[in-house]
């Protein structure tokens, strides 16, 4: 994600999709200044659409601050949002959660209240095949409850899980923490084994895991997985399978204007060692390779989004995202567009509160053959939309595709979606 600062990934895939919710650095942050979470979604790990921000700290009455790393659950045709904020009548730090009837929400505070309170963070849900669903959280332990089938209550209290170091690792000089066990748990089942992702140590953290043959332990440490790297002092890790391929999602500060409290999204393809253990992952500035093609003769959403390079998004007036604040020179890339026998016209659906400009679609690169050029008149507004239509030629096969914008000084125009005619 390169139009805003993103954190702490937390993958669920539904439905032939892989839906990514986020944390959202502010601009310019010296802390963690978090005050939503953001959501993207993709069919092919490549070309991911901005779903904008589907829950805030507003959608919680009672939070005060720090919308921070959480996790989205689905289960009984509904999606289960657990995050951790602060508690405003009590100063401390909580677990709230939202549900929506669908991946892209809307979200709405299931309780008015916190789920659950100890003034520690980063949950993460997993349920079992039998049906049991388990919150663990907790900096710096680590705690597990029961889920009731309902997912907003639980039976029992909070049961803090023992950091052995044959568990968890050793950590050397701090007293206070013999384990490596620091923050941001992710819990999984391979195989008939359990699996604990965490955050390693502090600070620079690095990734590292245990396994059990229960979700409630023993836990025995099995080692790094992501080595500390990336010019974020923090990190955290999600693990999904999609599409036969294993993911390993994770954050750093690569982005121009990246660090510890401006961080990034990203994502590693990986395969298990034949043992089952998981391997070392270093990031990488490539990312996962595609998964198929993208079908340019449906509409697609402009804030469908491979790289990208001075854009932002924001919510349109016609509903869902667009893509704005487009300077001259700034570029859009869409990955591996299957066109087949080659398209013969391109429209977009655009606005201009200025005198417009034009939408260069490009082959290959941002410098590569143009296959036409789409002008883009002033339309009276940013929300005041209209659509506009130019023929293209030598689109032929699968390609990659760089929509350009070019004109004059300032804020061009606005784009809301965009469709190939063969």
């Amino acid at each position: 994600m390169q139009t805003v600062y993103t954190a702490d990934p937390a993958p669920l895939v539904h439905n032939g999709r892989v839906y990514l919710y986020t944390g959202h650095d502010e601009d310019g942050s010296t802390w963690f200044t978090m005050k939503e979470w953001r959501l993207y979604s993709s069919s092919d790990m490549t070309n991911w659409t901005d779903h904008g921000s589907p829950l805030s700290l507003a959608t919680f009455s009672w939070a005060s601050a720090d919308a921070w790393a959480g996790q989205v659950v689905a289960r009984n045709g509904k999606f289960y949002w657990y995050v951790p904020v602060k508690n405003r009548a009590t100063g401390r730090m909580a677990i709230g959660v939202a549900v929506a009837d669908s991946p892209t929400g809307p979200f709405r505070d299931a309780l008015g209240r916190p789920l659950v309170e100890n003034g520690e963070i980063d949950p993460t849900v997993f349920v079992d095949d039998d049906g049991q669903a388990y919150l663990y959280w907790g900096n710096p332990n680590l705690w597990y409850v029961r889920l009731n089938a309902d997912m907003t209550s639980y039976a029992g209290g909070p049961t803090r899980i023992p950091l052995t170091t044959q568990g968890f690792g050793t950590r050397t000089g701090n007293a206070e923490r013999p384990t490596l066990y620091e923050e941001g748990p992710w819990v999984y089942k391979r195989n008939g084994l359990y699996h604990l992702v965490f955050a390693a140590a502090c600070c620079s953290e690095f990734i590292a895991y245990s396994t059990a043959p229960g979700p409630t332990g023993p836990w025995t440490y099995r080692g790094t997985i992501m080595p500390t790297q990336g010019s974020s002092f923090t990190n955290h890790a999600g693990v999904i399978d999609f599409a036969g391929n294993s993911y390993f999602f994770y954050h750093n500060g690569a982005l121009p204007g990246g660090g510890g409290f401006t961080r990034s999204v990203a994502v590693e393809k990986f395969s298990y060692n034949a043992d089952g253990t998981i391997p070392t992952i270093n990031m990488t500035s490539a990312g996962a390779p595609q998964v198929g093609t993208l079908n340019p003769y449906v509409r697609q959403e402009a804030e469908t989004i491979a790289w990208a390079t001075g854009v932002e998004t924001e919510a349109s007036g016609e509903g869902g995202m667009n893509v704005g604040h487009i300077e001259n020179g700034d570029w859009i890339k869409v990955r591996g567009a299957a066109f087949g026998s080659g398209a013969r016209s391109f429209q977009a659906r655009v606005a201009s509160a200025t005198a417009g400009g034009r939408i260069e679609v490009r082959l290959d690169s941002a410098t590569g053959p143009l296959a036409g050029t789409c002008q883009v008149p002033g339309t009276g507004g940013w929300q005041n939309w209209t659509t506009v239509s130019c023929p293209v030629t030598g689109t032929g096969g699968t390609r990659d595709v760089y929509f350009r914008y070019t004109g004059g000084s300032g804020y061009l125009f606005n784009v809301n979606w965009w469709q190939f005619t063969g």
